[in-house]
């Protein structure tokens, strides 16, 4: 996924894919410093899953997203 997201970055603005990588790195870092401790510790497991893998993706999320509301 961290490719996908890289390339998208590279497409979108024009940047190299350097430079990409270097921003989607750096937005990354921004949000695990900021997202609260359950969602911070899964962002890795998201990101750095099995290329193209996007299954269970919205599952992981919604399940994060309902511990942080006190939601299962």
């Amino acid at each position: 996924m961290m490719d996908q997201l890289i390339n998208r970055v590279t497409e979108k603005t024009g940047l190299s894919p350097d430079q990409s990588k270097a921003a989607v790195e750096s937005v990354i870092g921004f949000l695990k410093e900021k997202l609260p401790a359950p969602l911070a510790s899964g962002l890795d497991s998201l990101i750095g899953g099995a290329e193209g893998s996007n299954e269970g993706l919205a599952s992981k999320a919604t399940s994060a997203l309902g511990s942080l509301f006190g939601k299962s």
